[in-house]
């Protein structure tokens, strides 16, 4: 079974995303703030957690930043009732996987999830692939540039892992986004940009294995 912490402090969300994912056969633990979030994440392997941006006691960006320090993998969806994009861009630099927006539907984040499962599982089966001097392991999560470990957020570890999969293909932006996280968001793919930029800030900061296409995409030559 699955597991999934949803750390929320309005009660209405809590008990909604409890009910709705229990019916779909998930193990769910609740927690209220930022802090008892922190430390039930720290203490049981999640799959995924949902995160709330704005709670007392430690915000959401700062759980999650201290989750990746600690080189937890759940994969983090992160809730925000402000459709800022500098907030959202602040909670990709920490580790987040995902964003959504309040209101949200119920039914469209449990899809994120399932997707997000998914990969996870497909990741669990595959063997080790190279790339130049890099490696890769999706069993663990764990990849290596010249006997180096590198330190990767998870949806940049799995948009190193879909270039490496493809690479000397030209991937376009709406291709990763549909690969990688399931779904558009409304046609914006900065977000693919941002996750590049900081691939290649770890990997390859001269630009010489991750290329641009101009006005298509991307490409691992």
């Amino acid at each position: 079974m699955k597991r999934i912490l949803v750390v929320e402090d309005d009660l209405n969300i809590q008990k909604m995303l409890e009910y709705d994912l229990k019916q779909l056969g998930y193990h769910v633990d609740i927690a209220s703030d930022g802090q008892s979030g922190l430390q039930k994440a720290l203490t049981i392997a999640y799959d995924v957690i949902v995160l709330d941006l704005m709670m007392p006691k430690m915000n959401g960006i700062e759980v999650c930043r201290h989750l990746r320090k600690e080189n937890h993998q759940a994969h983090v969806i992160m809730l925000t009732a402000m459709d800022d994009e500098i907030q959202k861009l602040e909670g990709f630099d920490v580790g987040a996987d995902d964003y959504m927006t309040k209101p949200f539907s119920p039914r469209e984040l449990s899809a994120r999830i399932k997707a997000a499962l998914r990969k996870s599982t497909r990741h669990e089966s595959q063997q080790s692939i190279t790339y130049q001097n890099i490696v890769l392991d999706p069993r663990s999560y764990e990849a290596y540039q010249n006997g180096k470990k590198l330190n990767l957020t998870l949806k940049e570890f799995e948009l190193l892992h879909y270039m490496m999969e493809n690479q000397g293909l030209v991937l376009s932006r709406d291709q990763l986004l549909k690969s990688l996280w399931g779904y558009s968001y409304d046609g914006d793919t900065r977000v693919v940009d941002v996750h590049i930029f900081k691939l290649r800030d770890k990997i390859d900061p001269e630009a010489t294995m991750v290329k641009t296409i101009r006005g298509v995409g991307y490409k691992l030559v």
